[in-house]
């Protein structure tokens, strides 16, 4: 089996490129690097472009006669898709009909996307499953949406059958240490708490103590990088199988709160985190946990890191080798 993993040099795509490779299967990555970085890639051929390259792509498919392709080359920054949102319509939606409709016109018709839990807005109910209603707030989560929309269509009319795996918030890295979260500027909770007990970062902001939770933070549904590749190839196999067009969210099931979080990567590392107290931000609801049971009973899907402590060392370990030090 040969897959094509476009955004395959990002957090996300180079540890599904790990998993994949380590089970056997012959991986391609496509990247225009934009986020993501050529070192991150450690197996298989790596393509530097751009999905939006219609001639690349028609180049690329006919030599490789791919059997399923994985999509993680979206950006990801909700503040920043409100401020430029024609950025992230074309990248995350217009790219991603192109490459669509590449693989309709070269026969491939196995498609994994990688979706969001930005679909669903504001939460009407914790914990989120597949049937919560889609309402998303940023044209971030709207993107994303449109895609699974778009894919239901070339489902109907091409029999381009498709996984959409909704995740709420990846965390961790390779527990080998061979690659791990990397972004710039980097916005997720772990990396930056575990940047202040590194002192790479003066502190830690805080937004907001009073929500209704146990301790005043947010509280929010981590999952380890290494269990989200898994679902992914579960899902591959799904299709493979000859599985039909389906969405799962995926997450840990058990939410953490901020202060949670930092406690813990004060117990790993050793360290003590100077935290700043902020306002609440604006969209931050109090609680975003994922019910995944839909994916545990029909995949299989069981995560192997679902404690905080163990995704937070690993994450440490990527932080202690990191390539800026």
């Amino acid at each position: 089996m040969k897959v094509l993993i476009v955004g395959g040099a990002g957090y996300i795509g180079s540890h599904m490129v790990n998993n994949l490779h380590l089970n056997n299967t012959d991986v391609v990555t496509l990247d225009n690097l934009s986020g993501g970085f050529r070192e991150a890639v450690l197996f298989g051929e790596f393509v530097e472009g751009d999905i939006q390259n219609r001639s690349m792509l028609d180049t690329l498919l006919k030599k490789h006669k791919f059997d399923a392709v994985m999509h993680f080359a979206s950006f990801i920054q909700v503040g920043e898709s409100v401020k430029l949102p024609s950025k992230y319509y074309k990248n995350n939606f217009t790219n991603t009909q192109i490459l669509l409709d590449a693989m309709v016109d070269h026969g491939i018709k196995k498609f994994i996307f990688s979706s969001t839990a930005a679909i669903f807005g504001e939460p009407e109910y914790v914990p989120i499953d597949e049937l919560h209603p889609k309402k998303p707030i940023n044209p971030y989560g709207k993107t994303k949406f449109m895609v699974e929309q778009l894919l239901e269509d070339y489902d109907h009319a091409y029999g381009m059958k498709s996984v959409c795996l909704r995740y709420f918030n990846a965390a961790g890295a390779d527990e080998q240490g061979r690659i791990g979260e990397r972004h710039e500027p980097e916005t997720h909770l772990i990396p930056l708490v575990l940047q202040a007990a590194s002192k790479r970062r003066d502190a830690i902001t805080v937004f907001g103590k009073d929500y209704d939770t146990n301790d005043g933070t947010c509280i929010r549904d981590y999952i380890h990088i290494d269990d989200l590749c898994d679902a992914h190839a579960l899902a591959l196999t799904y299709l493979m199988d000859g599985g039909s067009s389906t969405a799962f969210n995926l997450g840990n099931g058990e939410g953490y709160s901020i202060r949670e979080v930092i406690n813990a990567a004060e117990k790993v590392s050793g360290h003590t985190i100077t935290i700043i107290e902020g306002d609440r931000r604006d969209g931050d609801p109090a609680k975003l946990i994922a019910d995944s049971r839909k994916i545990i009973k029909e995949l299989g899907w069981e995560p192997r890191y679902a404690d905080l402590e163990t995704i937070v060392r690993h994450a440490w370990q990527w932080e202690l080798k990191y390539p800026w030090k």
